[in-house]
């Protein structure tokens, strides 16, 4: 299915945080692809929240598209906002202005999301319907490889700080099948810096995970929408 491959391993993080630098150069070392989605209308350093009692910063605009080169870019609306909340007027306009400028910036226009918090509702999805977007992620783990039909609800395999993390790697890693298989991992970068979760351990599963010959590695798109 992929390049004829039958496995595909994809990776998800969202905010646009400064840890992202850290992760972009762990992925780039194994060669390993990501979709990283961005909130374009706080995609500042002066927009910050506290994590654990720690300041936890989105980058400035300028420099992302090098940081960035060789991922994906995805929609994470204009703002994070609750979107089930809001009228579908401004939730067309916190999606589709966030394509508009990260269009903008990087020079395509997103096609995939990610649910802000993991929250939606009907509303939600019928206005994601007009807005070009192809694929929305919420923050589901399903522990399991399977397509899925529904991509505008599509959930997870597992957040890389859940404690099945390890076993569900090794599981796709020994996994025969002649049908097609996908090992969607998600997360936060500034969620590495916990000590439960840290780059180091991280960057172990990188390790385990690339370089593998029966494996397709690529963005959401890449993998999603073949």
């Amino acid at each position: 299915m992929w390049n004829g491959k039958n496995k595909a391993i994809t990776f998800s993080f969202d905010d646009g945080n400064t840890q992202d630098e850290r992760l972009v150069e762990l992925l780039n070392k194994y060669n390993l692809k990501c979709t990283f989605n961005l909130n374009s209308g706080i995609q500042s350093y002066a927009y910050y929240f506290m994590f654990n009692s720690k300041e936890i910063h989105r980058m400035n605009v300028s420099g992302l598209k090098k940081l960035y080169k060789g991922h994906e870019i995805a929609v994470h609306t204009l703002t994070h906002p609750h979107l089930e909340n809001l009228d579908k007027a401004t939730i067309f306009n916190e999606i589709n202005q966030d394509i508009i400028n990260l269009a903008a910036i990087f020079g395509y226009s997103p096609v995939g999301m990610a649910y802000p918090f993991g929250t939606y509702n009907l509303d939600v999805i019928e206005v994601i319907k007009r807005t070009g977007i192809k694929y929305a992620r919420t923050v589901k783990s399903n522990y399991d490889f399977n397509l899925q039909n529904n991509l505008l609800e599509f959930n997870p395999t597992v957040h890389f700080a859940d404690m099945k993390a390890g076993e569900l790697i090794k599981k796709f890693l020994d996994l025969k099948t002649e049908t097609p298989q996908i090992l969607y991992i998600w997360g936060h970068s500034y969620e590495m810096e916990e000590e439960f979760s840290s780059f180091t351990l991280f960057e172990d599963y990188l390790k385990e995970l690339s370089f593998r010959e029966d494996i397709f590695y690529g963005t959401n798109r890449e993998v999603l929408l073949k």
